[in-house]
């Protein structure tokens, strides 16, 4: 099967988890600065982080798809469990918001990071492996720095959360790691201007 409808199915999976969290702001009561701030501070700042998340699965989700040209079912799998693990983001951030940042919560959301990670992870080796020895991905992604030192950032999270209950410090990791993907990663865009320069 060709990646198209794959492709066009994740985008709208994603389009709906974006609207499902901004459907889930509070408007503040007031209508000044500080009852923005006091109602939905906490909400804005949830909303986000998981934003910039959703983003980043989507935009790695598009540029690893440059270089797939069919998908089995286990690929097709692996992405729905991934949409899966996403499709929680909303739940998560809303309860982590109307906490007020309480350790479960926090710690949930610490957790529905990993799933989401580790779904892409069995998303990419999948893929790896339908390739075979000469697959681009596997070129493009090489050591996978990020991949190796994203999980660190998110166990240091929940641990921080859960032993020492601290959700800002616990937050502060989340967003560290999101800072760490936001930064553009070249590999992929490289390896598909070889490619197109070799056809």
């Amino acid at each position: 099967m060709r990646t198209s409808r794959l492709e066009a199915f994740s985008d709208g999976v994603l389009a709906i988890i974006i609207t499902i969290m901004v459907l889930e702001l509070k408007v503040p009561e007031s209508h000044d600065l500080s009852g923005l701030l006091h109602d939905s501070g906490n909400g804005l700042l949830t909303y986000l982080l998981s934003f910039v998340w959703i983003g980043i699965y989507w935009v790695n989700h598009h540029h690893m798809f440059h270089l797939v040209r069919q998908v089995g079912g286990g690929v097709l799998w692996a992405n729905l469990a991934l949409l899966f693990t996403l499709s929680l983001l909303p739940f998560t951030t809303a309860w982590m918001d109307e906490s007020v940042f309480a350790r479960t919560p926090v710690v949930v959301y610490g957790l529905n990071l990993i799933a989401a990670a580790l779904a892409y992870l069995v998303l990419q080796r999948l893929i790896i492996r339908q390739q075979g020895p000469e697959s681009p991905l596997r070129h493009a992604v090489g050591g996978d720095l990020k991949g190796k030192i994203s999980p660190f950032f998110y166990l240091a999270g929940i641990l921080t959360a859960l032993l020492v209950d601290q959700a800002a410090i616990a937050v502060a990791f989340f967003a560290a790691c999101a800072l760490l993907w936001f930064i553009p990663d070249r590999r992929i865009d490289r390896v598909v201007r070889e490619l197109e320069t070799v056809d």
